[in-house]
């Protein structure tokens, strides 16, 4: 095995210098085998081959990474003895906890509503930073309104704080799922392709009990 603890212990934060470090250490941070270049370059979401190359061997020299050769390749794990690898563990888990995150917040709302989805970039995991959160909730059909908008109201602004994010609640009635299912507009592809269950039975089962016999 081998690698150098180089590690800038007066600026600890260099450790991710670019989106490419992040990608390469939330993939390694999510198993303990070890993994060539080319299986990482597979699996991160932002960066070519040769950058993904070129950040395992930076965050290797400064000790995060263990790296050893197998015949012509060479092998990388996340070095878990490295200072920083709680944090890159932690940084690694933030989309699970981040949809629990959203679960606990419908989930205190009253009424339950029947349903949370999160769909668009958010879901896909293809946006960025400036990027809304879309979240389609689906309440009873008998709510009183002000009341409940205050509720729907504070539960986005908990997430924007939690994430920074601008977030835009599409909000329909039960009753809605059945003009879903008959007309199909464009939001239902994503819903049945892309979208994430956060509270309740997911909506493409929903929308396809809803359809007309």
């Amino acid at each position: 095995m081998m690698h150098s603890s180089v590690m800038d212990l007066s600026n600890p934060g260099r450790v991710i210098e670019t989106g490419t470090d992040s990608e390469v250490l939330r993939v390694l941070a999510g198993t303990r085998a070890s993994m060539t270049g080319r299986q990482v370059a597979r699996l991160v979401r932002d960066g070519s081959p040769a950058t993904v190359n070129r950040s395992l061997r930076r965050l290797a020299g400064i000790g995060i990474l263990d790296v050893a050769p197998a015949g012509r390749a060479l092998m990388y794990s996340l070095n878990r003895e490295h200072l920083a690898a709680p944090a890159v563990e932690h940084l690694a888990s933030m989309r699970a906890l981040f949809i629990e995150a959203l679960r606990r917040s419908f989930a205190d709302l009253d009424p339950v509503p029947v349903n949370a989805t999160l769909f668009g970039s958010a879901a896909r995991g293809d946006g960025d930073a400036l990027s809304d959160i879309d979240l389609l909730i689906v309440r009873p059909d008998d709510v009183g309104r002000p009341a409940w908008d205050c509720q729907i109201d504070e539960a986005a602004e908990r997430i924007r704080r939690m994430t920074g994010n601008p977030v835009r609640v599409h909000e329909i009635i039960r009753s809605d799922l059945e003009r879903l299912a008959t007309d199909r507009p464009g939001i239902v592809a994503e819903l049945e392709w892309d979208a994430i269950p956060v509270l309740g039975e997911p909506v493409d089962e929903l929308i396809r009990a809803a359809a007309p016999r």
